[in-house]
């Protein structure tokens, strides 16, 4: 049984409908809002990652001439691989 409301809608909504081509899929609303979501992600990833990027140290210390880091030629010597 529909109400009074919803019959009005239908009144309303459907030579709306019927001027759209009824072979096309459209996203509708859901669409939008996935859409919305994933770029709200995005965003928040970019403006992450942007602030983790100012905190990197690009500058590499000063070696001493003749003289190989310790940790590196240790670990070379054992063939072990580091992991993070």
């Amino acid at each position: 049984m529909m109400s009074a409301t919803s019959t009005l809608a239908m009144t309303h909504l459907v030579p709306l409908a019927k001027d759209l081509d009824e072979n096309k899929v459209t996203p509708g609303v859901l669409g939008f809002i996935v859409f919305a979501v994933i770029g709200g992600a995005v965003w928040l990833l970019m403006k992450s990652m942007n602030k983790h990027m100012k905190r990197v140290n690009f500058e590499e210390a000063p070696e001493e001439p003749g003289k190989a880091p310790a940790a590196a030629s240790t670990e070379g010597a054992k063939g072990e691989e580091r992991t993070a």
